[in-house]
């Protein structure tokens, strides 16, 4: 072999492997799957704020009561300040003086109250009836037996015991306040005063 033909040969070996080189692809990176980052979530809805315990404020009682007097009943002068109206009612035969109907207000409940009445009779039975006319809440209260008149004023003084006598009243309870009509007078004529005062205790009403 000549030289010319071991360096052609040199040559031809060299390209081919030159051309392999080439004709090699670089693999392509293999591809990775990345799942995407999470949506972030809607913010968790705050609990429910506890509804706020306790006990409810007592509904206000009326700070004036009205109503119908029945037309045999007589308004006349009040004996005291502390009253809002007086009523003669007048006496049956029989008996020796009228009834009087007294309208006032004031604190102390409604037990207390009837309590005070019932000690005015000696502490005799009071019966009770709970009425609502117009939505008040009233207590019909009836006393008999002797009656101390007099003296239950503020200064106190002296007493006067009638017999046979007769307690009809009523109590509008309006919580820290009430509203007192308070009948008293012979058995007899405050019994025939009832219906009239059945009809009295039906026309109040809040001012």
């Amino acid at each position: 072999m000549t030289r010319l033909q071991t360096i052609l040969g040199l040559l031809a070996i060299g390209g081919a492997g030159l051309y392999a080189a080439c004709s090699k692809t670089t693999p392509e990176p293999e591809k990775t799957t990345e799942s995407a980052p999470p949506a972030p979530s809607a913010p968790a809805a705050p609990p429910p704020s506890p509804k706020a315990e306790g006990t409810a404020a007592p509904a206000a009682g009326p700070e004036d009561i009205a109503w119908e007097a029945p037309k045999g009943w007589e308004s006349i002068p009040n004996a005291n300040t502390m009253r809002k109206a007086t009523y003669k009612i007048p006496k049956v035969s029989g008996d020796a003086e009228d009834a009087e109907l007294t309208v006032s207000a004031a604190g102390g409940g409604v037990e207390a109250n009837i309590q005070r009445w019932s000690g005015q009779f000696g502490n005799a039975e009071a019966k009770t009836e709970p009425r609502s006319p117009n939505g008040l809440k009233v207590t019909v209260v009836e006393i008999k037996g002797t009656f101390a008149s007099g003296g239950m004023g503020m200064m106190g003084g002296p007493t006067t015991s009638k017999e046979k006598f007769m307690l009809l009243g009523a109590v509008v309870d309006g919580g820290d306040r009430q509203h007192f009509f308070k009948m008293t007078g012979p058995e007899k004529t405050v019994t025939a005063a009832k219906k009239d005062f059945d009809a009295f205790v039906a026309s109040f009403r809040a001012k």
